[in-house]
């Protein structure tokens, strides 16, 4: 393809095509990706672009026609401009009409026995580098003192370790925070008082009866990578600390803190060659059940969306009330815009801001300020790209969410977690 004179992001070949239906994809950065506002279609082969030669005498059919008044297929390295230009073409324009065969139960069982057994023969070792560091904080630290270093080290979870008794003795998450931060709102002469200074994690959590305390759920390294899996899943729980007590001791050793996307890394690296074996992998995630989609593409669970001019506190009331880790941001066209996640609310941790913000007035937009966003936090893809491909987006350390947007307007359809991936292709023990 080379680029259209006038355009420095438009591009098209000419080829001569005989009679009949043709197949077609483009290869950007590396990536074979579909035209979702051309014709296309899924079978054997995969997804692919189709065209249907009718005339013999046709001997010249652009691969790709572009209108610049149309939306085009979004390329990355798109200006701004443009970016903004195609999404605004396509504010009220429907999710596009797309073609996705049901799976196969068969498909779902074979994956995951398969699976399943995979993961039975290997222990956790394999999840833990061979150079790292394992954090854990001192559950005498202040409230304060937790989260701002949860926030500097960029950690959503961290094990609690309990020096009077020499164990592990819980986790701390960023709901916990949450929980903090609402009842500041509920009670600013908490803040004022400068309390948070003073309580420490354990005393915070151990009077608060609505935090529900329950047994620290954890690993053994020696231990399969299906008793990670299923502690995750079984217990609603987004990491377990890996702990090994050397024979002859009693005193614990915290090793690692495993999580759902270190094991789809582990995944990714075993079956990157031959993704067949698990036929899941090479379907498009439209075609699954898993995910959460708008309303008139329809599955299991509807969407969420918030714009970013709605408050913190909604932010927050949608996480814990809806029970979920993320909720994608959008403009008035339901263009993404960023994410908001539960990690993201420790960023609030840094020069006290959570001492000072107001939730009912602070906009989802003015807390987004505060994130980190040198590392990435999500993923992009469009409906036609492969579980294969989400998974390898998923198994990058930080990314816990995959978007799914419509190709060229950016426009939000659904969402793709770490736990939809699992629920999805693993296996329960029997």
């Amino acid at each position: 393809m080379v680029p259209v004179e006038g355009s420095s992001t438009t591009f098209m070949t000419i080829c001569d095509l005989s009679p009949g239906l043709h197949k077609f994809k483009f290869l950007v950065d590396g990536a074979w990706r579909i035209d979702q506002q051309q014709m296309f279609s899924e079978d054997e082969t995969g997804v692919n672009n189709v065209i249907m030669v009718k005339q013999p005498e046709i001997m010249g059919q652009p691969s790709v026609v572009v209108d610049d008044s149309q939306p085009v297929m979004d390329i990355d390295g798109m200006d701004d401009h443009n970016h903004a230009n195609n999404a605004s073409s396509s504010s009220n324009v429907s999710a596009p009409r797309q073609i996705f065969p049901p799976v196969r139960v068969e498909d779902i069982e074979t994956t995951r026995d398969r699976l399943f057994q995979h993961l039975s023969s290997y222990s956790v070792y394999e999840l833990i580098p061979e150079s790292g560091k394992a954090f854990a904080l001192d559950a005498r630290l202040s409230v304060e003192e937790a989260f701002l270093i949860m926030h500097e080290e960029g950690l959503a979870v961290a094990p609690l370790w309990d020096d009077a008794n020499r164990q592990i003795s819980g986790m701390i998450t960023s709901a916990d925070f949450i929980l903090i931060l609402m009842e500041l709102h509920r009670n600013p002469a908490v803040a004022a008082n400068g309390m948070l200074k003073l309580s420490s994690i354990s005393s915070w959590k151990h009077g608060k009866v609505h935090l529900q305390r329950r047994p620290l759920v954890k690993v053994d390294p020696d231990e399969t990578l299906n008793a990670v899996a299923f502690n995750i899943l079984h217990n609603h729980v987004s990491s377990v600390p890996v702990i090994y007590v050397p024979e002859g001791s009693t005193y614990p050793i915290l090793l690692h803190v495993a999580c759902l996307s270190g094991l789809l890394k582990h995944i990714s690296n075993h079956f990157d060659n031959r993704i067949s074996y698990l036929p899941l992998l090479q379907r498009s995630i439209a075609a699954l059940p898993m995910g959460s989609w708008i309303g008139e593409i329809g599955g299991s669970r509807k969407l969420l969306t918030l714009l970013t001019n709605q408050l913190l506190s909604d932010a927050l009331g949608v996480l814990l009330d809806e029970h979920i880790s993320s909720v994608p941001i959008v403009d008035n066209k339901g263009t993404l815009v960023n994410i908001f996640s539960r990690s993201d609310i420790t960023s609030l941790a840094k020069g006290n801001v959570y001492a000072h913000i107001q939730l009912d007035h602070a906009t989802i937009a003015q807390a987004l300020q505060l994130v980190d966003n040198t590392h990435s936090r999500f993923e992009t893809c469009t409906r036609s790209d492969t579980l294969y491909r989400v998974i390898n987006l998923l198994s990058n350390p930080g990314v816990r969410r995959v978007v799914v947007v419509e190709g060229g307007t950016q426009r939000v359809l659904g969402l793709i977690t770490l736990r939809d991936v699992f629920s999805l292709m693993f296996r329960a023990f029997p």
